[in-house]
């Protein structure tokens, strides 16, 4: 019992330290940018726009990379995406684009590849994209040519719901172009964004004896995945519950009206952001403040948008904007402050020889270990993100570390559960089987890559291959043999 009181306080300092440097690190620059772009897409886009190139009549050169491109635009984690897969199947869409589009979304949205760029990696984000997007439609073409008299019966139960043409405004597309720029300036890592092309000094003398307090608190340990604090992160803190208490008083009853509070709440986040942007280094004599070229762009980026709130947006397409990006905050931020949280808890109890010892490298049981956590262990959209960086730094092969990336977001207990109730238990497991099945040959592929096992590699695109010719020409002799 004493061991457990001493051991409690311990923890709590985990989560919360973990929390702070995480709120501090990747919720201005990152998160906020990404939520408005999910809440553009979804006030601005019409949902035939998308749909409509899904019909399962649609050459499946244009659908499947239509549901990719879908997935891509949506930020959403397993089980918010399965309301939305439930109606794309039900009016037209096929199961193969379906299907892909429901492992797509939570895989490699514009969110989750922008997060995992940022907390992990771009090599990581970018071999997240790049894999999801290949095997997701491959997952689509599998399971289409397995139910492919199921998918007929059903096609019949339909009316093609996707004639319907349609299109954004041009403003609306502008605006959608310019927070995706904002974001990527935000987030990128590129020399230049982030060199100082000019700076001035405040004359806070405490500065730098704070600033090491806090490292003292709070340390910076990347080899841990420890990001630490710093004044600017502190402040940056601070604001996020004035940027939620005028948010909550201008935006959450704005259908109503539009108020005095939703342009505080909206020129509150724009200076924040700015402020994200700039880099603060503690002196002898106070703070130094460094324009950066990240800055910069920032700044067109913000003048613009405000140019565009102003003149080129309706009152309509600005109340539906702001309102569906405050759900997506509403709905996916307190989440992540607990996850984090639990997070910091979890990596105050695991032992890094754990993680060695399982996943340290990049074996077929490794990457299982992977598949399997991330079904059994679900975790919200992002937090996976910081799930993954805390196995990072506890020794977890980049390997596994994919392969739980992929299923994660893909596989929960209760969205297979729900995926049954739509296309039935046979075809739910099957999509599951596949999906554990693939993202352990993600895992694999790209722990060789990293490796540089060249004939690993080989070995298992060769493997891969085979299997898929094999399936292939076993359903082409099936469907021979009964013409026959």
């Amino acid at each position: 019992m004493d061991l457990v009181i001493r051991v409690i306080p311990d923890l709590l300092f985990s989560g919360l330290s973990n929390l702070a440097a995480y709120l501090a690190a990747h919720v201005l620059l990152c998160l906020l940018p990404a939520f408005f772009i999910a809440g553009a897409m979804t006030a601005f886009i019409p949902k035939e726009m998308i749909t409509r190139y899904l019909g399962r009549n649609t050459p499946k050169y244009i659908s499947y990379p239509a549901a990719a491109a879908a997935g891509f635009m949506l930020a959403v984690c397993s089980c918010t995406i399965v309301p939305l897969f439930a109606g794309i199947y039900k009016k037209g869409a096929g199961l193969g684009p379906a299907i892909t589009f429901l492992f797509t979304a939570p895989a490699m949205n514009i969110l989750a590849i922008a997060y995992t760029g940022t907390v992990i990696g771009y090599d990581m984000a970018l071999a997240r994209l790049a894999i999801a997007l290949v095997f997701g439609i491959s997952i689509g073409f599998i399971m289409s040519i397995l139910f492919r008299k199921e998918d007929q019966a059903h096609d019949k139960e339909t009316d093609a719901l996707f004639a319907g043409k349609v299109s954004m405004r041009p403003a609306t597309l502008v605006f959608l172009l310019t927070l995706v720029a904002l974001l990527v300036i935000g987030t990128f890592q590129v020399d230049l964004l982030k060199d100082s092309y000019f700076q001035f000094e405040l004359p806070i003398h405490q500065a730098k004896e704070f600033n090491n307090d806090l490292s003292a608190l709070i340390p910076y340990d990347p080899s841990k995945g420890e990001e630490g604090v710093t004044i600017q992160g502190v402040i940056l803190i601070g604001t996020l519950p004035l940027i939620g208490f005028t948010g909550w008083l201008g935006i959450e009853k704005i259908h109503e009206h539009i108020n005095g509070w939703t342009g505080v709440s909206i020129g509150l986040v724009g200076i924040t952001l700015l402020f994200a942007s700039m880099k603060l280094i503690p002196v002898d004599q106070g703070l130094l403040v460094a324009i950066t070229g990240k800055t910069i762009g920032v700044l067109i980026c913000i003048v613009f948008l405000a140019w565009l709130l102003k003149y080129r947006l309706s009152r309509s397409e600005i109340r539906d904007f702001l309102w569906e990006s405050w759900k997506f905050i509403k709905q996916i931020f307190p989440l992540l402050i607990v996850g984090v949280f639990i997070v910091g808890v979890i990596r105050g109890l695991i032992k890094p020889e754990w993680i060695e010892t399982v996943a340290g490298r990049n074996t077929l049981l490794g990457n299982l270990a992977g598949v399997i956590f991330g079904v059994f262990m679900y975790f919200p959209t992002l937090v996976e993100v910081t799930i993954a960086k805390m196995f990072l730094g506890l020794g977890m092969h980049r390997g596994p570390l994919l392969a739980y990336l992929m299923s994660d977001p893909e596989l929960s207990l209760q969205s297979i559960l729900i995926t049954s109730t739509i296309i039935g238990k046979k075809k739910a497991w099957v999509y599951v089987g596949l999906v554990a099945l693939f993202s352990t040959l993600a895992g694999l592929l790209y722990g060789a890559w990293m490796d540089g096992s060249g004939s690993t590699l080989l070995v298992v695109l060769t493997s891969s291959v085979f299997v898929l010719i094999v399936v292939f020409f076993f359903f082409r002799m099936k469907k021979v043999k009964k013409c026959g």
